[in-house]
């Protein structure tokens, strides 16, 4: 049964740290008050007043390093901040080699085992992040909003979101006082379809393997989600069995790439896509009627005029989460603008911003006080649209009457049946997903 959101599902997270009140660091940053509060804090707050010359450069995702935020940053913060996008290969690169450059990243679940014990991150303190009272329990307690626990296959949130101390080397599964980082994002992602050229239901991951589809599936070509969709598929069929389908054994990956590698033979995949606009283009000539999909190329190809959706299915969907953090070289004055800048990132407005984009933020109480009436009910709680639903640049994405494929926020992330991972055996896996696709 999915779980439903309490009515105060989004504020109070049971056993988290309250957020500390009064004069506080964050507080003499803005107002450049440090000056008189040497007896309280010590120096770098001294120099408050100088943080018009600090940089904080931010590297991230295409969708979270975005002109527009870094512009609103500018003007809210008082210091500079200078975005830069990179795709996740040469962020890893960058961030292991070069981890002076980048002051504060995001970054996808899937990369998260490379920098463990690496003295790469900064842990942040619980009290020094304002708003992880308000933080929805996925990421404080590792459960939805009613106390139930969700899946633990693949990387899911609570695994990699506190650390054991604050020396960093260690993850922690309960809560203690060290934040690996601030969850920023994270959705629930399923088949996208073409109802227009299939003449019957979808309502399992098994659809994406029917002999019915012969010659019209894609799959996402890499084994961040080309994997977990496909073995969400193979287990719905029946083909293979697994304990833990984000984390397979190398016997689990043999008989997965072996079942994908004799469907392939059979002529089953119309192809793999790379890109965003690839799964548009593949889904909106009607190539292909079932692929890997993510929400916001599901609403693109709709703004076409084309028919598309996005269907939840039975055994649930597969999750995914960004989570922003600091640099371990920030020291001082720098230290404290990043640790700000984290902060007012999830304060409401760039919340706001990339929801329009389809995807959750954290902190919802925050985001709803900056959106309509309207947004929020389409994004977050499943109503029909009232008026034309827009994205961040105005463009329109949904008319009024629609809503959103899965419904609200809970229901659609209170059914979770795998996370996207980055398995203890990745580099086997990668040599073996090569095999498929080459075969």
């Amino acid at each position: 049964m999915t779980p439903k959101t309490p009515k105060d599902a989004s504020t109070t997270a049971p056993g988290t740290t309250p957020a500390p009140t009064g004069l506080s660091r964050r507080a003499l940053l803005k107002t450049g008050a440090a000056a008189g509060a040497a007896s309280l804090f010590p120096a770098p707050m001294l120099w408050a007043q100088n943080i018009k010359d600090v940089k904080i450069v931010h590297a991230g995702q295409s969708y979270s390093t975005i002109p527009n935020i870094a512009e609103q940053a500018n003007k809210d913060l008082g210091f500079t901040v200078e975005m830069q996008t990179l795709d996740q290969t040469t962020q890893t690169n960058r961030m292991l080699t070069q981890p002076d450059t980048l002051d504060v990243v995001d970054v996808p679940n899937t990369s998260m085992k490379y920098f463990l014990g690496r003295d790469i991150l900064m842990p942040l303190a619980v009290k020094d992040y304002k708003w992880w009272d308000k933080t929805v329990p996925l990421f404080t307690q590792g459960t939805y909003p009613n106390g139930e626990a969700y899946s633990m296959q693949g990387y899911a949130p609570i695994k990699a979101q506190y650390y054991t101390s604050e020396k960093a080397k260690e993850y922690s599964l309960t809560p203690t006082e060290w934040l690996v980082g601030v969850p920023l994002y994270y959705n629930a992602d399923t088949i996208g379809i073409r109802p227009d050229l299939i003449d019957r239901p979808i309502e399992s991951w098994a659809d994406l393997l029917s002999s019915d589809f012969n010659g019209k599936v894609a799959l996402q070509d890499g084994v961040a989600v080309g994997v977990p969709d496909a073995a969400m598929a193979l287990e719905a069929m029946g083909d293979v069995t697994y304990v833990d389908k984000g984390n397979m054994t190398k016997e689990e990956i043999d008989a997965t790439i072996d079942k994908l590698i004799a469907y392939k033979k059979d002529g089953h995949f119309r192809s793999f896509w790379t890109t965003f606009e690839q799964s548009v283009q593949l889904m909106a000539s009607g190539e292909v009627v079932l692929e890997s999909m993510w929400a916001p190329a599901v609403t693109e190809v709709r703004t076409r005029g084309i028919e598309c959706k996005y269907n939840g299915m039975k055994e649930g969907y597969r999750g995914w989460y960004i989570m922003m953090m600091g640099m371990s070289h920030l020291d001082g004055l720098q230290r404290d603008c990043a640790i700000e800048y984290m902060n007012w990132y999830n304060s409401g407005w760039v919340g706001a911003f990339i929801s329009r984009q389809g995807f959750y933020n954290s902190v919802p109480e925050n985001v709803q006080p900056m959106m309509t009436e309207n947004e929020y009910g389409y994004w977050y709680e499943g109503k029909a649209a009232t008026d034309d639903i827009l994205n961040p640049f105005g463009k329109v994405m949904e008319t009024a009457g629609a809503v959103r494929d899965g419904g609200a926020l809970w229901d659609r992330m209170g059914n979770i049946g795998i996370w996207n991972s980055l398995m203890d055996e990745d580099r086997y896996l990668v040599r073996r997903w090569q095999d498929f696709i080459a075969a």
